[in-house]
């Protein structure tokens, strides 16, 4: 029962921080349900007036039974559908079971009480008149049949606007049941600002002080050890208003439920009627307010206190970091810093990522506790806890942190900037960033995983362990997001370069997270030139080849395309040797364009390709035709955002400017 005490905790704790954002938690002996008709009384319940809702959910008054209703009797004490609250509705031929005599014993007893409330007398005196559904069809709201006898199934005038309330309305195997609306009330006095019975907070009030006053005896509860009035029946609606899926359910007294081990539900476990309301609020306001939905998969993570916490599914890009991409280049920069920017850009985003963290770090007590839960429901009725974890505060925040510095990576990001006149253009930027879970599955699977639900919770409960427990990241996605980035054929350009990035980020945080020493390495997030891996080398090679071929294009004015490096990459990846000579004698005839149009140019990838060469640490490391590992796509990215970042400048390579780099075909030629 630890994750319920969390709930509860944070539901004591939160109240605060909750009314400060405006959203409050929703009260005990409540509901959260769509509401689809007003009616409005005045004080001494007649009726005024009656309109349809469009979207609107409302707090309503619930009972422990009918607040995790799934079928049979079990009416709300004050707003609830037309088939409890009009005692006319069988009159009209109501196809749903009419509960109107349950519903008005309930409502008279609230009334007779202590804790009776002026306008829940109006709704009685009113429903007493038992003309509800007449005073809807009167105003317009519900429809009849063409004889005046029957309410509509069907709105069957197709050159005609159906009317609102089927509209709003779900539809059950195509017909809709105007039964099922569900009927909130209103009731004006003068002086009242809130006439509206869900918005007062006396209302409510009065509700919570007589359900509580009717609760059960007291028994031992499991969660806070006292004794208070146990629940029988616990809340539903968790992750929307029509869920009915429950996470505590033992309401089937027949066959195999107990299986013999006890003689009844309360013998398994006891829980407070206070503490499963307030636990299954809480539970319900977090998925709303920072739930992370995937299908019926829920998760969520929180601070017990309620504070802030930053966003488990985001990629780093997303966090409020500096542009890590760019850099300033006025003529007071200091000189070696930048041009030792891409040796140390690894260490400035763990520094700012680490300060960005400290801001947290700063709001939350250490010791703190913080908590992260997924759901899923197999069923319609039932639903299970998949993944729980409780951390402290700073361990959290550490794991989470890591997460985003191992799997730091340049990544393809469109940005929308404004132009001017209104107008928006696109930009790409690469900034170093841990890409979000999604981006992780796309990268692996492709449109695949838009249509398959099974599989995508199934990832995103494989990768919850490695963001908040430290876990080493499957190896089978680090080869589905290698491959699929091995091959450029297959998808469109920005998509392509969009899976590059993500391929090296999962590689990179792969080994740096390896259990075995002697896989386990932290590579460089920049170019590095005195790494002699044969794969890496490979990478940087074809890199360059592309560079050439591009760079040729583009003197010579030609429409750009593929190049030949791009669409032998594949096959590059299983046999590297034999495919780069096919791609060297391909390169032949731009080397010679290069050479007429720019010779110091072609001279420097030249001189470049010899570098990468002399490199290999034996020739039979080179000639060797064995398929390379992910690690040649390192190579590869480091050295084509190398060349979109500099440009040959009196024979040597400088680093561009900012407004230079964003042109990712001029290398600023020499003339």
């Amino acid at each position: 029962m630890s994750w319920m005490a969390k709930l509860y905790e944070t539901y004591e704790k939160g109240m605060e921080f909750a009314e400060s954002e405006g959203s409050a938690l929703m009260p005990i002996s409540h509901t959260l349900q769509n509401a689809h008709i007003n009616i409005v009384l005045d004080g001494n319940g007649h009726f005024k007036r009656a309109g349809v809702l469009e979207k609107t959910q409302i707090v309503l008054p619930a009972t422990e039974r009918s607040a995790g209703r799934a079928s049979g009797e079990a009416p709300h004490p004050l707003a609830d559908k037309v088939h409890y609250v009009a005692a006319d509705y069988p009159k009209y031929g109501g196809k749903k079971k009419a509960y109107f005599e349950g519903y008005l014993r309930q409502l008279q007893d609230w009334c007779d009480s202590e804790w009776s409330h002026p306008k829940v007398r109006a709704v009685l005196n009113y429903v007493k008149g038992r003309r509800v559904v007449e005073d809807l069809v009167e105003s317009g709201i519900c429809q009849l049949d063409d004889q005046g006898a029957y309410l509509l199934t069907k709105w069957a005038l197709q050159d005609d606007s159906p009317p609102l309330l089927f509209k709003v309305l779900p539809k059950e195997q195509g017909t809709t049941e105007q039964g099922n609306a569900l009927v909130c009330w209103s009731v004006e006095t003068e002086g009242d600002p809130v006439p509206q019975t869900w918005l007062d907070t006396s209302v409510q009030e009065s509700w919570i002080h007589y359900n509580a006053q009717s609760a059960g005896s007291p028994a031992l509860c499991y969660v806070t050890g006292g004794y208070e009035p146990r629940a029988s029946n616990h809340p539903a609606k968790l992750r929307h208003t029509g869920d009915k899926a429950k996470l505590i359910s033992a309401n089937d007294h027949s066959g195999f439920t107990f299986r013999g081990r006890f003689l009844n539900s309360s013998q398994a476990a006891g829980v407070s009627l206070e503490v499963t309301q307030k636990a299954h609020s809480a539970l319900r306001w977090l998925i709303s307010r920072q739930g992370h939905r995937n299908g019926d998969q829920v998760m969520v993570a929180w601070a017990v206190s309620g504070r802030e916490l930053p966003d488990l599914f985001a990629a780093t890009h997303e966090f409020d970091l500096n542009d890590y991409s760019t850099v300033d280049n006025s003529e007071d920069q200091n000189a070696t810093l930048l041009r030792d920017l891409t040796k140390d850009l690894g260490q400035r985003f763990a520094h700012s990522l680490h300060l960005y963290m400290a801001g947290y770090r700063a709001r939350l007590e250490p010791m703190e506790s913080v908590v992260i839960m997924a759901l899923d429901s197999a069923t319609p009725g039932r639903m299970a806890i998949t993944y729980y974890r409780d951390f402290i505060a700073e361990e959290y925040l550490e794991k989470v942190e890591l997460w985003h510095q191992e799997l730091a990576w340049p990544q393809r990001v469109s940005k929308e900037m404004k132009a001017g006149s209104g107008r928006k253009r696109t930009e790409v930027i690469w900034p170093v960033s841990a890409p979000s879970p999604w981006a992780i599955l796309n990268a692996a699977y492709g449109d695949v995983i838009k249509s398959n639900e099974a599989l995508k919770k199934n990832l995103y409960e494989r990768l919850l362990p490695s963001i908040i427990e430290g876990r080493p990241i499957p190896r089978d996605l680090v080869d589905l997001t290698v491959r699929r980035a091995s091959n450029p054929n297959g998808s469109e350009k920005w998509e392509w370069e969009r899976n590059l990035g993500v391929a090296c980020a999962l590689y990179r945080g792969f080994h740096a997270r390896h259990p075995s020493n002697s896989i386990r390495r932290e590579y460089a997030m920049a170019l590095d030139t005195e790494y002699d891996s044969r794969d890496y080398l490979y990478g940087r090679l074809l890199a360059v080849g592309e560079r050439i071929e591009e760079m040729a294009m583009f003197l010579a004015s030609e429409s750009a395309r593929s190049t030949q490096a791009s669409r032998l990459m594949q096959r590059f990846a299983d046999r590297p040797a034999s495919t780069w000579l096919t791609i060297e004698k391909a390169l032949t005839p731009y080397q010679q364009r290069l050479r007429t149009k720019s010779p110091a140019l072609e001279g420097a990838y030249k001189t470049l390709l010899d570098s990468i060469f002399s490199s290999f640490r034996s020739p039979d490391d080179f000639s060797s035709d064995k398929r390379l590992s992910g690690e040649f796509l390192l190579g590869f990215h480091c050295q084509r955002k190398w060349l979109r970042d500099h440009k040959l400048s009196g024979g040597h390579w400088i680093s561009k400017a900012e407004a230079e780099t964003e042109n990712t075909i001029n290398e600023g030629i020499e003339q």
